[in-house]
C-alpha cells in the first residue's frame, strides 16, 4: 500500500499565507487602517502599521482611541476566523486555493467589546495578540492585548464576545 507523498513545507506555508491574506484583504476597513498579520503556525499577531492618520491628539501625539479599539477588535475577529478556518484547511474540508481565490467563510460578528486603555499609544507600530477564552459553535469569548515596544508593557487590552457564523453560511462571503 503506497501513501501519498507529503507536500513540501514551502507549498503548505504558501497556501496558508494565501488563505490568511485573502481573509484579511476581504475586509476593506483592515486595509484602510493598514493592519497586517504575522502568522507563526496557527498563532497570529496583528500589526497596526503606523500612519499619521492614526494620531488623535497631535499635542501628545497619541494614537486615537477609536483606532486602538478598531485594531483590537479586528485582531480578535481575524484570530477567531483563522482559528476556525485553519483546521478546516488542514483537514481538507475547505480548499485553501478556493479561499485564496476569495471564497471565504463568514467572519464572526461582535456582540460586545470592552476596551481598557492603559496608556497612550505612541506614534509607532503597534502589535496585538488575541487569546480565545471560549469558542463554541455559536459563541466565542476573546481577550486581546496590544503593545508597542515591549510585550510586557501593554497600552490597551480588550475583552469581546462574538457570534460565530453558522456552518451553512460558509462560502457566502
Amino acid at each position: 500500500m503506497s501513501r501519498k507523498r507529503p507536500e513540501p513545507m514551502q507549498v503548505v506555508k504558501q497556501r496558508r499565507d494565501a488563505a490568511l491574506a485573502a481573509m484579511v484583504e476581504g475586509v476593506p476597513f483592515i486595509r484602510f487602517l493598514d493592519i497586517s498579520f504575522d502568522r507563526r503556525g496557527d498563532e497570529l499577531t496583528g500589526v497596526l502599521n503606523f500612519k499619521d492618520d492614526h494620531i488623535g491628539n497631535p499635542m501628545l501625539p497619541a494614537i486615537h482611541g477609536g483606532v486602538t479599539a478598531a485594531f483590537l477588535e479586528v485582531t480578535s475577529i481575524i484570530t477567531l476566523g483563522w482559528s476556525n478556518l485553519f483546521p478546516r484547511i488542514e483537514s481538507g474540508e475547505i480548499d485553501a486555493d478556493a479561499v485564496a481565490d476569495g471564497k471565504l467563510p463568514r467572519l464572526p460578528k461582535t456582540i460586545d467589546f470592552t476596551v481598557d486603555y492603559l496608556r497612550s499609544g505612541l506614534p509607532r507600530d503597534a502589535y496585538a495578540r488575541a487569546t480565545i477564552s471560549r469558542a463554541g459553535r455559536r459563541y466565542a469569548s476573546v481577550h486581546v492585548a496590544a503593545w508597542q515596544d515591549h510585550h510586557d508593557k501593554l497600552f490597551a487590552q480588550a475583552t469581546g464576545h462574538f457570534l460565530m457564523p453558522p456552518p451553512e453560511e460558509d462560502g457566502d462571503g
